[in-house]
């Protein structure tokens, strides 16, 4: 793209929008973005709330046991 279309799209933007919205984009699209590079360079953490369980090779049902243990993790 040179700078001839880049001209050419703010110029249509201008006009739907009008002036005096063009600021109010620009600082939603500025947040956008700024969340985006949040979100994608944060750590993953997994998800772990529900506790591993065996299941009945059978049936797929979870085998009860009394030996396990209640989840006491909290998330915030």
């Amino acid at each position: 793209m040179g700078p001839l279309e880049i001209i050419l799209i703010v110029v249509v933007i201008a006009l739907v929008f009008g002036a005096r919205k063009l600021p109010e984009l620009g600082k939603g699209l500025g947040q956008g973005i700024k969340e985006f590079k949040k979100e994608t360079h944060e750590p993953v953490v997994p998800v772990t709330d529900v506790a591993s369980r065996q299941l009945d090779p059978v049936t797929g049902a979870p085998i009860v046991t009394e030996h396990a243990a209640p989840v006491t993790e909290r998330r915030n």
